[in-house]
């Protein structure tokens, strides 16, 4: 056995800091439950203001790099913990370390989402494992959960509400009436939203989450490019307010992942769901993940989906584990994940998803509208569920907003197109999903 397990760090930001605090805070429980002492042999990081931070926070400049290779070289390190997030240079720090037989814990959803079959196909080749606790909400332990906790099951359904920024806005939307604008610029202030958010807006952020959850449950990589994914910034106040008030919906950002025996539906996108659902009550910058498996049934996983602490807490579960491993020789011996690099997934289409819709007009408000409109539904196979018209006595132009039965999205955007022709209609209609189960 070992006498210590040696850390590199590379990446000493928010997380970073939080890390090493962390393993000073609880470096006693840390010890006991790992077997022996755990130690951060060196820390890269090349920028000044970072570099002035771990003075201050009295670590020794004779472990302290700018160069992560003198890290990835040294013989002594067992563990890199890799924290700079984005593609480059991470993913020569992490493939690097892997060759050199070192195991590697990391937060960085982008770089795993995009490249995963190589990350861990090559971990398993030089027997080595990487652990990713932190790349999925933060302090939740979801990504254990879902390869061990539920490794019994065959997973059915995973629906989650994965980022912090988008949720708080859609809060302050539901909540407080505010516009999508209004709330964006209360989340940066709240520091709930970066300078750009774009990457949270626009659901990046939500689907690199959702890949790494969907190939963990199914052992092989769902690319990024067959999943769709649509954000918020078309998201405005009335749809929102219509939806709660007339149909008892909630608006939130949600990964959605379904086993159907046509195949499997994964998409991140707005979503109505009803008031009763258990997501509906996950507000601000929590997250949460509702996952069926077909021995267990449904669970979910709730908290702080992102902030120093929380992720520096996944981080050091990730560095306690595999540090336990080290200290008994066992590390690498069975991979940590499945990944099969040439199992092929039948993912659908968003054009073959079947699902119902809150679909809203704004029409000329002339006698026979909602007729041509119903008409044109149905002749593309889209049933009608319930139908609300708010009426104008100052404006010309009136709201129709429906919700329908289940149908196929590519029938819903050909009735649209062809209902957006019409004369009567005067802006492009807009529609918004609904997920019931």
């Amino acid at each position: 056995m070992k006498r210590k397990v040696n850390l590199g760090l590379i990446g000493l930001g928010t997380v970073g800091a939080g890390v090493i605090e962390l393993l000073r805070r609880n470096s006693l429980i840390i010890k006991q439950k790992v077997g022996t002492e755990v130690s951060v042999r060196a820390i890269c990081d090349k920028d000044p203001g970072r570099l002035r931070l771990a003075r201050r926070m009295k670590i020794r400049n004779s472990i302290i790099t700018k160069d992560f290779n003198q890290i990835l070289n040294n013989p002594e390190i067992d563990i890199i913990v890799e924290l700079i997030g984005g593609y480059e240079p991470a993913r020569k720090i992490v493939l690097a370390s892997i060759k050199r037989g070192k195991h590697v814990v990391t937060a960085n959803k982008a770089l795993l989402a995009r490249d995963w079959a190589e990350v861990f196909s090559e971990a398993r080749k030089h027997r080595v494992l990487v652990y990713f606790e932190a790349s999925v909400g933060a302090g939740i332990p979801v990504i254990q959960a879902l390869n061990e906790g539920l490794s019994a099951n065959k997973i059915k359904v995973i629906l989650g509400i994965l980022n912090g920024t988008t949720n708080y806005i859609l809060t302050k939307m539901s909540k407080e009436e505010l516009t999508f604008k209004s709330a964006l610029a209360q989340a940066k202030r709240a520091g709930f939203a970066e300078a750009d958010p774009s990457i949270d807006l626009e659901g990046i952020d939500t689907l690199h989450k959702l890949a790494i959850l969907g190939s963990i449950a199914f052992g092989a990589q769902i690319k990024l490019r067959d999943v769709y994914c649509e954000g918020i910034t078309h998201i405005v106040q009335e749809d929102v307010r219509y939806g709660k008030s007339e149909f008892g919906y909630i608006l939130k950002l949600l990964a959605i992942l379904k086993v159907t025996n046509r195949g499997i539906d994964v998409r991140v996108h707005p979503t109505f769901i009803p008031q009763e659902h258990l997501l509906t009550s996950v507000d601000e910058e929590y997250n949460a993940v509702y996952i069926t498996g077909d021995a267990v049934g449904e669970t979910m996983f709730y908290g702080k989906g992102a902030g120093q602490m929380p992720a520096a807490s996944a981080v050091v579960s990730d560095i306690i584990y595999l540090s336990r491993n080290v200290y008994h020789n066992i590390a690498g011996r069975v991979p940590y994940v499945l990944c099969d690099p040439k199992k092929k997934l039948n993912l659908l289409d968003i054009n073959k998803i079947e699902t119902k819709y809150y679909i809203r007009f704004t029409v000329v408000d002339l006698p026979g509208v909602l007729s041509k409109i119903s008409g044109i539904l149905g002749k593309n196979g889209v049933s009608i569920a319930s139908v609300f018209q708010k009426g104008s006595a100052s404006s010309t132009e009136v709201p129709i907003i429906m919700v329908t039965h289940r149908a196929r999205e590519g029938d819903i955007r050909k009735a649209l197109r062809e209902i957006d022709g019409l004369k009567v209609v005067r802006k492009k209609s807009r529609f918004i999903r609904i997920e019931e189960a």
